[in-house]
């Protein structure tokens, strides 16, 4: 779904050297994050299974009884700081776009914050359909911050709404649906998520 050009990164030296020392903050205003664990709140069930894809020390997740939440991630330190991970792996998705995970794994998964830094998103996608249950939801969120030196050139070039259409077309292209398109721009940093289903399930947004 991106050209070469697209992909390119004005820094392309190596991602993991680059979060090789461990960044204790947050990426978005406490606004955002607040939203984010509510838009979690209303798609994830007691019991789930979740992977925390592209996670970090915190994943904002609902205070919720998950049956199992993977952290996955570029950072060692981060991804053990994180008391909601039962275990977590670390993987360059810029490099190897496989996860260790057999079909129907998961019944979600979660990529908060980070999407923008993905150079092969349809191949990423495709894999977390693969390892979600039929009807697993994917829930993709993002602001305006970025690491600007790691983002790709097609997240940098474009508009919030841009950025959204990109998002869908990952998803889709990754073999799922788009159930929820999400665009809240407020005074603060602006919330926007897309939320997915692996199977069929009849498109909307809000």
């Amino acid at each position: 779904m991106l050209s070469d050009a697209d992909r390119r990164k004005l820094d392309d030296g190596d991602d993991g050297q680059f979060y090789d020392e461990p960044r204790y903050v947050t990426h978005a205003d406490d606004a955002f994050l607040a939203r984010l664990t509510d838009c979690y709140d209303d798609v994830l069930l007691p019991g789930d299974s979740v992977l925390d894809a592209m996670g970090s020390w915190v994943s904002h997740l609902p205070a919720t009884d998950f049956s199992r939440v993977v952290g996955h991630g570029l950072n060692a330190e981060e991804l053990a700081a994180n008391e909601r991970y039962d275990e977590w792996f670390v993987q360059d998705f810029n490099t190897d776009q496989s996860l260790p995970f057999d079909d129907d794994t998961f019944d979600a998964v979660c990529c908060a914050l980070s999407v923008q830094y993905l150079q092969y998103p349809a191949a990423v996608f495709a894999e977390f359909e693969r390892v979600l249950v039929p009807g697993g939801v994917v829930v993709v969120s993002f602001t305006n911050r970025m690491f600007p030196t790691k983002a790709i050139r097609a997240w940098r070039a474009a508009s919030m709404a841009e950025r959204a259409t990109l998002v869908e077309r990952a998803v889709r292209e990754g073999g799922m649906v788009v159930t929820e398109r999400i665009t809240e721009d407020g005074p603060g940093d602006p919330f926007y998520a897309i939320v997915g289903r692996a199977g069929d399930t009849p498109e909307q947004s809000s």
